[in-house]
């Protein structure tokens, strides 16, 4: 349990949260205000979005925890959205920004149909809102699991907390909230995680002479976390960085082509000491922790013990404060998805703004809920964001990268691919979480993608193309 102090600093910091977004939706003017703050952000901004949303509080738990269990091999999670910065921010970030300026895009789905048909665009929106129902789920569960170490609640009731302030500060603020907030909460994360972090974990054990004489030979196997899940994580990460529509809404919201890849490549950087800090703090509890089981956060534990007043209520305020920029980019993204690729492109092209504007707040508050149920489903942070990744990655990838670098391409080919590919993902994890058989039991990305590379290949290859 923490202090008067920390405790203060950690409410406060909700309390502002709130505020924030109050303030922001009274800024608000527009459908684009509330979904890509106008497109007039610059680089550090973008920077910030990217590492909020990608990287957040869920990612440096997950590796932290993973370090801790596995060693040193826990640091692959966050390696893998480092490559997948790159990689976007050399390949897609221009492209994506030029084609967002040209055709006015708010949305992942909308970029899709700017090359293939409309029933394309609907089965990568029904992908999108599921994969980001679960990105956002893994933030929450995250949350969860820091308010539970923090308050002494069981995991229900922290996850109920965390959630209902997460929805309120999302549904109300939007993505220029969002952009309010990133700074501050990034560089309270790069502080605490490694300005502050590491040299306390150093005066407390953690090491590098304890690390090779306290820990277990299998801490510094590169693999030790295990080969097939690390093979997965390495396609399905950098893969889902092409596909995953808060890339591409965070490309619309740069100010120009300049600041969109910039921005991507700071992000990469800044990404750098988080894979160094996360790790090291999981190897110092690994040490000050010998025998004990994980829960799924042993930060929260390690930040409680070791850190003194004040700065331990910091950094417990930064790691909730990137829980809570992730989760409000991945809710506020499925909801542009529902007001946006459904409603206003099928439903009701003429709708007007301002009903367009409550519909997506209401839709906000209703993916909130959904990732929540989730989050209280299945408590394993980086199992929910791998099925997520798997789920964006297997289905979405080859379409996209097709429309991207082909001149000729084929509606019917993106079409099939994405939906038989999804189906395969989501029934592949059913029989595997049924137990059907031990086949089953392998990662659902591998079957996902063979089926999507096929489907698109042969119906490509057969049927009638048309170009750009």
């Amino acid at each position: 349990m923490l202090g008067l102090i920390d405790t203060g600093i950690i409410i406060t910091y909700l309390a502002l949260m709130i505020a924030i977004g109050v303030y922001a939706s009274r800024r608000q003017n527009s459908v684009e205000d509330y979904f890509v703050a106008g497109g007039r952000l610059g680089s550090f901004s973008i920077a910030c979005l990217w590492l909020a949303s990608w990287v957040g509080g869920a990612a440096v738990i997950g590796a932290t925890t993973k370090a801790f269990e596995f060693g040193i091999s826990g640091g692959w999670y966050t390696i893998c959205l480092l490559i997948g910065c790159l990689l976007f921010g050399f390949f897609f970030a221009v492209r994506v920004k030029r084609e967002g300026s040209k055709h006015n895009l708010l949305t992942y789905p909308e970029f899709i149909e700017t090359r293939y048909d409309s029933r394309t665009r609907i089965v990568a929106t029904i992908t999108t809102i599921i994969a980001y129902i679960g990105y956002a789920a893994g933030q929450l569960a995250a949350a969860g699991a820091v308010l539970s170490t923090l308050l002494g609640w069981d995991y229900s009731s922290s996850l109920l907390l965390a959630s209902a302030i997460i929805v309120v500060y999302t549904a109300t603020g939007g993505f220029l909230a969002i952009a309010y907030t990133d700074w501050v909460q990034i560089t309270l994360l790069l502080v605490g995680v490694v300005i502050v972090g590491i040299p306390i974990s150093i005066a407390n054990g953690g090491t590098v002479e304890a690390f090779a004489t306290s820990l277990p030979a299998g801490h510094f196997n590169p693999i030790g976390w295990g080969l097939p899940t690390m093979l997965a994580l390495g396609v399905s990460i950098p893969l889902a960085f092409f596909v995953a529509m808060d890339c591409y809404t965070r490309m619309f919201a740069a100010k120009d082509e300049a600041a969109a890849k910039r921005g991507t490549y700071l992000a990469a950087a800044m990404l750098v000491p988080l894979v160094i800090g996360s790790t090291w703090l999981g190897l110092t509890a690994a040490i000050l922790y010998p025998g004990v089981e994980s829960e799924g956060d042993i930060l929260s534990r390690l930040i409680i013990d070791i850190f003194p007043v004040g700065l331990k209520g910091l950094l417990l305020v930064g790691l909730l404060a990137a829980l809570m920029s992730t989760a409000d980019i991945c809710i506020l993204t499925a909801a542009a998805n529902g007001s946006r690729d459904i409603y206003q492109r099928y439903m009701n092209p003429d709708v007007e703004p301002k009903k367009l504007f409550r519909l997506s707040m209401a839709l906000a508050a209703g993916v909130g809920v959904a990732s929540a149920l989730m989050a209280w489903q299945m408590q394993d942070i980086v199992g929910i964001l791998l099925l997520a990744f798997t789920v964006n990655a297997a289905a979405l990838f080859v379409p996209t990268i097709a429309m991207v670098s082909l001149e000729n391409v084929n509606n019917g080919a993106a079409f099939w691919s994405i939906s038989l590919a999804l189906f395969t993902v989501v029934a592949w994890y059913g029989a595997s979480v049924m137990k059907v058989a031990p086949v089953f039991q392998s990662d659902p990305l591998w079957p996902g993608l063979i089926v999507s590379i096929v489907v698109f290949s042969v119906i490509s290859l057969t049927g009638q193309r048309h170009t750009l």
